[in-house]
């Protein structure tokens, strides 16, 4: 699939979180160990506060970029419903600065490693050049299967 065919793919039909807590607008790549997302800060966002989105929404960002990795999967792939998946750990959260209403953020995660259940990632999030933060992340996925666009 190319980054335009993914950019069609209506988000909210492969992630488990639902409007106002989506902190991603697109998914831009899927392979078996890399996934690329975007989102855009807009003012009316939960977690902007003075112009700022707020640091915690950045972890929010990479583990729904891990969400986006594993719904597309299920629902594109094996033609299944969205699996579930829950934050096990963060480690080592480096956050350089927060973005601005307006900046774009693409967020990249890469697979280290999956066993049973778990999925290692490291992640970086971009404006334009810059990285803003990284982070490795551990995510449980758990046995609980939604259909797309059910809320949580």
């Amino acid at each position: 699939m190319t980054q335009q065919q993914f950019e069609q793919i209506d988000i909210a039909t492969i992630l488990p979180q639902q409007p106002p807590f989506v902190m991603i607008d697109k998914l831009l790549h899927f392979d078996q160990t890399t996934t690329v997302t975007r989102f855009v800060v807009r003012s009316d966002n939960l977690f902007v506060s003075d112009g700022t989105l707020n640091p915690c929404a950045l972890a929010e960002n990479i583990a729904q970029t891990c969400a986006a990795r594993l719904g597309y999967y299920n629902v594109y792939v094996l033609k299944r419903g969205v699996q579930l998946g829950f934050i096990g750990a963060i480690r080592d959260m480096q956050v350089h600065r927060a973005p601005v209403v307006g900046e774009t953020l693409v967020t990249t995660i890469r697979v280290k490693q999956e066993v049973m259940g778990l999925t290692l990632v490291d992640a970086a999030i971009n404006v334009g050049d810059e990285v803003i933060t990284t982070a490795e992340m551990k995510i449980a996925l758990s046995d609980i299967e939604m259909q797309p666009n059910t809320a949580i």
